[in-house]
């Protein structure tokens, strides 16, 4: 089971946006029941990045970040999301 955090401003509507796209992606490629998705604010995430084994965020990489980060702004633009969903699938089978 992988733990996830999910950041963006306020933790709670582009968070909210981006954790039902990135859910469906990973359920849709064989990783449904493989993960757990927190939500936070990014002015959590450094202080409860230990605890997870990778950060999605809709802003900058915090300072200070104790696992692996994804960019998220991507998966709110519809943008250049592969190099993302790349990232994500490969530290999903780490």
């Amino acid at each position: 089971m992988k733990s996830i955090l999910l950041a963006c401003g306020s933790g709670i509507v582009t968070s909210t946006a981006v954790n039902g796209k990135v859910s469906k992606i990973l359920d849709e490629n064989g990783f449904k029941g493989q993960y757990k998705i927190t939500q936070c604010k990014i002015t959590e995430a450094t202080s409860k990045s230990s605890n997870y084994d990778f950060l999605i965020a809709t802003t900058m990489a915090p300072k200070d970040l104790k696992c692996p980060f994804v960019p998220g702004v991507c998966f709110l633009t519809g943008v250049n999301t592969q190099p993302s969903i790349d990232k994500i699938f490969e530290l999903m089978k780490e």
